[in-house]
């Protein structure tokens, strides 16, 4: 590394002092007028002047982060402009193997609550209970309607299982 100085403190301080005599870093930059400073960026302690005292009355400050400077209209919000979604489709008949699991579900639920109810003890409803649970759990699976995707439908839902 020859071409590194010795002292990298002192050629850091070096930097540093050079830069001050120019007046680079004695002034923040005035962000709100871009005339201030001239091409170059760098400003020498004779042209900066006092600010002139503003010609207009300061802005109140805002209100709350959360508020408002102007005041709510209530005739934006009139009950013509909302969208109104079209009626859904109507829900499709149930197939008698869709039926038969909802009802080995919900007698699956009963056992498990209350197994007495058709005189079994719960040692011998509770397992019959999980079995008719699982089956009911299984055919609902099965009769998930698998449709094929249509190439000339044009529209993309996305991925699908």
């Amino acid at each position: 590394m020859p071409d590194r100085p010795e002292d990298v403190d002192a050629a850091f301080a070096e930097i540093v002092a050079g830069l001050e005599r120019e007046g680079v870093g004695s002034r923040p930059p005035q962000l709100d007028d871009p005339d201030d400073t001239p091409p170059g960026g760098v400003v020498a302690a004779e042209e900066r002047a006092e600010p002139e005292p503003p010609t207009q009355p300061p802005k109140p400050p805002p209100t709350a982060w959360r508020g408002s400077d102007t005041e709510w209209d209530w005739t934006w919000g009139t009950d013509e402009d909302h969208y109104v979604p079209p009626e859904p489709p109507p829900l499709p008949r149930l197939r008698p193997m869709t039926i038969v699991a909802l009802v080995l579900i919900v007698v699956s639920v009963v056992l498990l609550i209350v197994p007495g109810v058709i005189g079994l003890a719960p040692r011998v409803g509770t397992p019959i209970a999980l079995i008719a649970l699982t089956c009911g759990g299984v055919l609902l699976l099965l009769r998930v309607r698998k449709t094929p995707e249509d190439p000339n439908d044009g529209r993309d839902d996305g991925a699908q299982i």
